[in-house]
């Protein structure tokens, strides 16, 4: 009996293969720019450069000392706990946001998950195939997340005299210039990159709008409880039936690296949608670490000490933030003061001409001059969506000590520029007004 030929063998290596594969890929991304800001900004410091760090969002605020407290006493533990989460932490968070926001968060419908981005990962690849749409600017992962998940993102793109908000009336020619069609919209507010939330009846157009089209919405509100007047309005006190929405510890509580993050679906959508949201959660990250969800325990009880902890960074955090927004604005940089969070979107038009003659046409050419030339460290409005002509960046104002501040809850905050503590802050936004008095 003859052999069989022997298959010819492959002149391509595994790598290779694997490289040339790369664009093709469902989904194919890159590292989000928020993460590679940080760790640029880390390369520059151990060549001895001094970096002020406005590009990467983390709290500058220490954890609250008593979910410290609680983290360390069950450091032991090693169960395996619920993939939804345990009963017990359900029903703190709901509680939470029932006395937080005034809406109808329900344990049962809270689902807890290592950080809100796989939150927001795990809705898009659970619903079927839809078109996700996303102002621009937004977040830096929404619309690589779409795509990972095979959908489609669509981009609707905002302007400075819109705050950076889409309109009502931009959403509803939108459905109806492109037909009927199964929907999501991101919505985060207060927003990242721009620090700024919809007025309150900009916001119940917008649901008006959403629930005329069938349009889904995700509430992306991982900023609220830093709202500056505490006063932030949940969606889904506006579009209850049809908005999802997200939060977690990152944030308000200092705690980004702990990576707890919380979802509730309204009982409205059904049982289906938190059923396969939680059957994707238990084939991938299969629950939160127990000592997280200990700690994120006593994080959600609704407190005095919690109330203290929430106000005093409200205070700090929209003082500076209002200092820092009219600084540019005496420099000619559009900015709007912000709502909540620690973000600023200053917008350089005004600078245009003077910025093109010297090589600069592009929101990443600013941010590396600025780098460069100022160490000031910010993100090209591009990252998160905009026209790369844009000229606006997202300026994180989180390079201060926020353990110092969080100690002198008593301080005059509408002194916050005197402050000692925040010396980086004011060498980074001195440093950005003195280059465009040089360059632009």
């Amino acid at each position: 009996m003859t052999a069989p030929a022997a298959a010819p063998e492959s002149t391509t290596s595994a790598a290779e293969w694997l490289n040339h594969g790369y664009a093709e890929a469902p989904g194919a991304t890159a590292a989000s720019d928020t993460l590679l800001i940080n760790e640029q900004s880390r390369q520059l410091e151990t060549q001895g450069r001094r970096i002020i760090k406005f590009g990467f969002g983390q709290s500058p605020f220490p954890v609250f000392a008593p979910a410290v407290a609680t983290l360390a006493e069950h450091a032991a533990d090693k169960a395996y706990l619920p993939v939804q989460g345990t009963a017990a932490l359900r029903e703190r968070v709901a509680a939470f946001h029932r006395h937080m926001d005034g809406t109808d968060w329900r344990a049962e419908r809270v689902l807890i998950a290592p950080g809100s981005k796989l939150l927001l990962f795990a809705l898009m690849k659970a619903l079927p195939a839809s078109e996700i749409l996303i102002p621009a600017p937004a977040w830096v992962s929404y619309a690589p997340q779409a795509r990972l998940a095979g959908q489609h993102a669509v981009r609707l793109p905002a302007t400075f005299e819109s705050r950076w908000q889409i309109t009502p009336e931009q959403l509803d020619r939108y459905c109806r210039e492109n037909g009927p069609a199964r929907r999501l919209l991101i919505l985060n507010a207060p927003g990242n990159p721009t620090g700024l939330s919809p007025d309150p009846e900009h916001q119940r157009e917008l649901a008006r709008v959403a629930r005329r089209h069938g349009v889904l919405v995700l509430a992306d509100e991982i900023y609220g409880p830093l709202d500056h007047r505490g006063a932030h309005r949940a969606f889904a006190l506006d579009y209850p039936e049809g908005t999802l929405t997200t939060s977690g510890l990152s944030k308000w509580c200092g705690a980004g690296g702990w990576r707890l993050g919380v979802l509730n679906v309204p009982e409205a959508l059904g049982a289906d949608l938190l059923a396969r949201l939680i059957g994707i959660a238990s084939e991938t990250w299969s629950s939160v670490t127990s000592p997280v969800q200990a700690a994120a325990e006593t994080a959600y009880a609704v407190t005095s000490a919690q109330a203290a902890y929430l106000e005093t960074q409200r205070r700090w955090l929209g003082a500076i933030g209002r200092w820092c927004a009219q600084r540019l604005e005496a420099a000619d940089v559009r900015t709007h003061a912000p709502d909540g969070g620690f973000y600023l979107f200053p917008d350089f038009e005004g600078h245009r001409e003077a910025l093109r003659a010297r090589g600069i046409t592009t929101s990443a050419e600013l941010t590396t001059r600025l780098l460069d030339d100022a160490g000031v460290a910010l993100l090209p409005g591009s990252a998160f969506g905009c026209d790369p002509s844009v000229l606006a960046l997202r300026l994180a104002y989180v390079d201060f000590d926020g353990t110092d501040l969080l100690a002198r809850a008593s301080v005059d905050v509408e002194a916050a520029e005197a402050d000692l503590a925040l010396v980086k802050v004011r060498e980074g936004i001195e440093a950005i007004v003195g280059w465009l008095e040089t360059n632009g």
